[in-house]
């Protein structure tokens, strides 16, 4: 989860909110996740927490893709079943 500084705020303000009795874990959770900050703005580091809670986010993420089959290759796209319109000279064949 990203939480940019322009968003940290609102972020923090609707779980006081909405989650009271929780925010506080949530928000400690997050940070302990991130590094004791609310966001890494480094490349190839926002998108990805450290720690206990990330790596058991990871294997959850990672057995229920194998558990749906999404880690198996995509088909191939035919693209002969696809006809141009070779007799249009211009863009949707109005000629314009």
């Amino acid at each position: 989860m990203r939480l940019p500084h322009e968003l940290k705020d609102i972020f923090h303000e609707w779980l006081a909110e909405h989650y009271p009795d929780r925010a506080a874990r949530i928000i400690n959770q997050l940070r302990e996740i991130r590094g004791g900050k609310d966001y890494d703005a480094r490349w190839f580091e926002r998108g990805r927490g450290k720690g206990v809670y990330a790596q058991m986010i990871a294997k959850r993420f990672a057995r229920t893709r194998r558990k749906l089959a999404l880690n198996t290759p995509r088909p191939i796209l035919r693209d002969d079943l696809f006809i141009s319109n070779v007799n249009a000279t211009a863009q949707l064949g109005f000629g314009f």
